[in-house]
């Protein structure tokens, strides 16, 4: 069975921001549209430690996401809230594909 998560050890060393780019891009990359729910869905199974409670590793936490998503807005590399959709701007479709080539560069637990 293969795991649907990346190693912590790469991860840890990208920034929460770039994190949740990915998880965007992933999810809108799907046809889908990116709700918040969704997006937080994503992002814990791929990232746990990274957006996990402190005290409940096996839970989510949605706080973290807030103050990134807005640095994500105001560097106009997405659009869209909480109340809405997510999606990619131009710039942010290209930021997120650089970092898929980071993941690819690294060998990934997938």
């Amino acid at each position: 069975m293969r795991k649907k998560y990346f190693d912590e050890e790469i991860y840890k060393r990208i920034s929460i921001s770039s994190l949740i780019l990915f998880s965007v891009y992933l999810v809108a990359g799907n046809k889908n549209k990116c709700d918040f729910e969704k997006l937080i869905s994503r992002g814990f199974i791929l990232f746990p430690k990274a957006f996990s409670f402190p005290g409940i590793p096996k839970w989510p936490d949605s706080r973290k996401f807030d103050r990134p998503l807005r640095a994500l807005r105001n560097r106009k590399l997405i659009i869209g809230s909480s109340k809405t959709f997510f999606s990619l701007t131009k710039t942010g479709k290209k930021v997120a594909e650089e970092i898929t080539k980071t993941f690819r560069q690294e060998k990934l637990k997938l």
